[in-house]
């Protein structure tokens, strides 16, 4: 291990195994110019920790690597294990050398030098730190699933999980299960668990079905509304709110069925269940291209009445993820709306040595490799313009 290293590639994933093949396509030499840290006890990425029920023709996109296409696996195996034979060899074929794992737990300005940063990450139970001149942030938001606080949270006696924690449908069987979030992960998951549980679907705003085609204007669009927020220094909103969900046969059929029709949001969690009151909100709220003046399934919105109480097994939180961005704190990044301003797609406006791979509009399976192409070509601009 060198003292001093001209890049630090922070996450294994997509954008960060892009942004080192960039690198290495302009001439850096891995584990002697750039060094990978991931977090992982092994390669995949995110995609590693995914359930054995999500096989590779149910994932909704698994893009390719610059250099070594995807090709065509079994639609039948498990996409966790397609991505982590797919990501090792990658990392093989371009002799990556990923250092793993190793949990990043701080980036600040070296001690030496104010001009070089410091990176320090745990492995092993053992602290170590090397200086670098960029750093290549790609960690991702899967490490930091949320869940709202909603009073009472601490007393419910049944099962609590979020999507991190799904395993399979059998673990719910013959349970009632409370399923929260307005996202496509809570839509497919109550699909799934409908056969085999009593659902209730509970959403803060009326869900957000859109007559929008999912073509490449409307991903465009997406995209445009996700950076008009960063680069005012925002937070990037929820999935949901900016994509919408289309109106698939699958899900309208899971609206007539009855399961696909939220309830609304409850304000209070006790030993047994949950505790409803009316919404605040009639409208979607929606952004960018799956905004509208109209609720475009209205039948898929029917909230309980004032004061009804729902008896519970399970409460699945289907409540979205935070971007890892904790060890940066030291840095200052975020902006008083509390996001981090970007000067474009992977460029940091308070600090020109960090480049964000997979923030913002580029938090995608599209997006993703795209930021790690765009980010190892500003930071090798960087490089060159500054010596250690």
């Amino acid at each position: 291990m060198k003292d001093h290293y001209r890049a630090v590639i922070i996450g294994a994933g997509q954008a960060g195994l892009a942004g080192a093949h960039e690198l290495v396509h302009r001439g850096l030499t891995p584990g002697v110019d750039f060094l990978i840290l991931d977090s992982n006890d092994g390669p995949g990425g995110a995609w590693r920790n995914r359930w054995d029920s999500l096989t590779f023709d149910a994932a909704h996109g698994i893009a390719d690597l610059p250099g070594l296409p995807l090709g065509d696996p079994d639609p039948d195996i498990p996409a966790s294990r397609v991505v982590a034979q797919y990501y090792g060899d990658y990392e093989q074929k371009f002799g990556l050398a990923v250092e793993r794992p190793a949990k990043v737990i701080g980036v600040c300005d070296s001690d030496e030098n104010t001009e070089l940063l410091t990176v320090v990450w745990m492995r092993d139970g053992t602290c170590t730190s090397v200086t670098c001149d960029v750093v290549l942030n790609a960690t991702g938001t899967w490490t930091h699933p949320y869940i709202p606080y909603i009073p009472g949270i601490a007393d419910f006696q049944g099962t609590q999980l979020h999507t991190v924690n799904f395993t399979t449908a059998d673990d719910f069987a013959g349970k009632k299960t409370l399923v929260v979030g307005g996202g496509l992960s809570a839509v497919q998951f109550l699909l799934q668990l409908a056969p085999v549980t009593e659902t209730v679907w509970a959403t803060r705003r009326p869900p957000n079905f859109t007559d929008r085609t999912f073509d490449t204007r409307w991903g465009r669009d997406v995209e445009q509304a996700v950076r008009d927020r960063t680069y005012a220094g925002d937070e990037p909103a929820s999935v949901v709110r900016t994509t919408g969900i289309p109106l698939w046969d699958t899900y309208l059929d899971g609206v007539r069925d009855g399961v696909l029709v939220s309830r609304g949001m409850f304000t209070r969690i006790t030993s047994d269940g949950v505790d409803f009151e009316p919404p605040t909100t009639e409208s979607a709220d929606g952004l960018g291209p799956s905004s509208s003046d109209r609720l475009v399934v209205p039948e898929s919105w029917q909230p309980y009445d004032a004061h009804h109480h729902e008896t519970i097994d399970v409460i699945f939180w289907n409540t979205g993820f935070r971007h890892a961005l904790e060890h940066l704190a030291p840095l200052k990044l975020r902006m008083p709306g509390g996001g981090i301003k970007m000067r474009d797609e992977v460029r940091v406006e308070r600090d020109p040595r960090i480049f964000l791979l997979g923030y913002g509009s580029t938090a995608s399976t599209v997006g993703a490799t795209r930021a790690g192409h765009r980010g190892g070509r500003a930071a090798m601009r960087y490089l060159n313009g500054h010596s250690s």
